[in-house]
Formats: structure tokens, C-alpha cells, sequence
């Protein structure tokens, strides 16, 4: 049995898509099938069901998945041990960073790192929420900024903030959507963003808890997008609070009162890689920056 095997296997069962873990473990497709059929035949059980597009645990996978993960871990704190032994902290620490570096306080985390770990090559990569959280999983990246309703549970989480975020509607629409319920609202013209943006999570969220789904016009990826076309008139759309009650009080939006959506700002992380001396560097420098305790960070279950 391989570390390499048990990593396709968590990873596959991470993606649910033979196709997406071997772009995240940079292997082809054949390769992260044998990986796992190799492990399948050394434990004599089948992990995952397989169907055109998709695979899914087993009953034998999903019971043998909590031991998987527990040896993974063993391994990242051996490794980690390892190289404290060695001395100096060496190598790349590659960060995803997600939303505006101001908001992550980014600028603040890099300059400790650096002065912290001057051996260390820090790099950083800009993706949506999703997109990360996968990256992560599968080990391409060592941590990352991550936006959601609450903290992935299969990953280590350090929680920074809540944010807020409210519906606002072009100044033209002012009067049509302080008089609209739920429904009406729906079916205003709405600026979305891709799937795995965690505005257009929240968005579909907030609705979904209705029973409806918003009329999407436009889709934008661009972080300042969505504040510009509410302004420009075009639709409306879910900002975050401090920016939407900003413009509303310079009456460049208006702001629907009847809904305010809580997400957690956190730093998302391999569990089995939480004593790699680069990630306790980078979670001590973020308590730092954030004026966090061990308790104040730690992530709540999912309700």
C-alpha cells in the first residue's frame, strides 16, 4: 500500500470525478484508475461505485475513508517532524487567495511569512471558493482563503470573520423592490457569478431557502463586477455589506431590506498537513494578523 494510492483514493472521493482528481494530483486519468484499482485489490474490497461521469464510495469505502484520512495525517506530522529536525524551513508554500487582498489582509500575512521564514518561496494563486477548496483537497495547494456558509468539513479550517452580504438593486428599482416579496424579487433581473464562486452559492442559497431561483441576465467573474453593473442599472445582486450600505449611502444602490446572508471568511487547509512547519507558520501569522486565540479559531460544525 502506497501513500500515493490512499491520496488518489481520498482525493477521488473528495471530486466524486476520476477526471477532476487526476487535474488535481497532475496525473492522467489511467493513472489515478490504477492507483485506486491497485489499492481496491490490496484490500480485497471495492471503494467506489462507477458511473459514466461520476464515482461515489462504496459502504466498504466510505467505512474505510476516516482510517484512510488518519493515515495520511500520520504521515504529513512525520514529515513535518522531519524537517524541524533539519533545521531551517525550506522549499514553496503556494497560497490560494480568494475575494480582494485587502479584505484578507494579505499584504500583513505575507510580510510575517516572509520575515518569519526568509528560506521559504511564497507564492499565491487567485481562484473562487470552490475552485480552491478542491485544489486544496487534493494537495495543490498547502492552504487558502476560503468564502462560504461555513468551513469544509473534510479539511482544517481556521475562521477569520463573518461576513455579511445584501440584495442591491439598481437606484431605477428602488421603489419596485422595497414593495417586492420573495417571489417578485426572483424575478427581477439578477447579475450572477460562475458556480463555484461563493457569491453565486450564497445567491442560489438564499433563494433556494424560498423555494425559488433568481433570474439571472448576466454572469461575471470579475471581483468588482457585480457592484458596477447594479450602479450601471443593469440588475440586481448580492454584495458584501460594507460595500453595498457604502454606495447605497452615496445613493448609487439600493438595498432590500428583508435579507442579510452570513458567510464564514476562513483559511482552509489540509488536515493531514497540519504540522508541516510552513502551515503552523502561516496559521500562527494569521491569528496574528486577525488578533485570534486557539478557541476564537475554531471552526463550528456545519448545523
Amino acid at each position: 500500500m502506497e501513500m500515493y494510492q490512499l491520496r488518489a483514493y481520498v482525493t477521488a472521493a473528495t471530486l466524486g470525478s476520476v477526471t477532476r482528481t487526476a487535474e488535481a494530483l497532475h496525473l492522467t486519468q489511467p493513472a489515478i484508475t490504477a492507483q485506486i484499482k491497485a489499492l481496491e485489490e490490496e484490500l480485497g474490497v471495492a471503494l467506489f461505485d462507477r458511473r459514466p461521469g461520476r464515482i461515489s464510495l462504496t459502504r466498504a469505502g466510505e467505512a474505510l475513508m476516516e482510517p484512510a484520512r488518519q493515515v495520511l495525517d500520520a504521515a504529513g506530522r512525520l514529515q513535518g517532524q522531519a524537517r524541524e529536525l533539519q533545521g531551517e524551513v525550506t522549499g514553496q508554500l503556494l497560497l490560494g487567495t480568494v475575494a480582494d487582498p485587502e479584505a484578507l489582509r494579505l499584504g500583513s500575512l505575507l510580510h510575517g511569512l516572509v520575515e518569519a521564514l526568509p528560506l521559504l518561496d511564497i507564492k499565491t494563486r487567485q481562484g473562487w471558493a470552490e475552485e480552491l477548496r478542491a485544489q486544496v483537497a487534493a494537495g495543490g495547494l498547502q492552504g487558502a482563503f476560503y468564502i462560504g456558509a461555513h468551513m469544509p468539513r473534510d479539511l482544517g479550517a481556521l475562521v477569520l470573520q463573518t461576513l455579511h452580504y445584501r440584495v442591491a438593486a439598481p437606484p431605477a428599482l428602488r421603489e419596485r423592490v422595497l414593495q417586492s416579496g420573495w417571489k417578485d424579487l426572483a424575478q427581477l433581473p439578477w447579475i450572477g457569478a460562475p458556480a463555484q464562486h461563493h457569491e453565486q452559492a450564497l445567491l442560489l442559497a438564499l433563494f433556494a431557502r424560498q423555494g425559488l431561483s433568481p433570474n439571472q441576465i448576466v454572469e461575471s467573474d470579475a471581483a468588482a463586477a457585480p457592484e458596477s453593473l447594479v450602479r450601471a442599472g443593469l440588475g440586481l445582486a448580492l454584495l458584501r455589506e460594507d460595500r453595498a450600505l457604502a454606495a447605497a449611502e452615496h445613493g448609487c444602490v439600493a438595498i432590500w431590506p428583508h435579507a442579510r446572508v452570513s458567510a464564514q471568511l476562513g483559511f482552509i487547509h489540509p488536515r493531514e498537513a497540519e504540522h508541516d512547519p510552513a502551515l503552523v507558520a502561516t496559521l500562527s501569522q494569521l491569528r496574528r494578523v486577525w488578533g485570534l486565540t486557539e478557541v476564537q479559531a475554531a471552526a463550528p460544525p456545519p448545523a
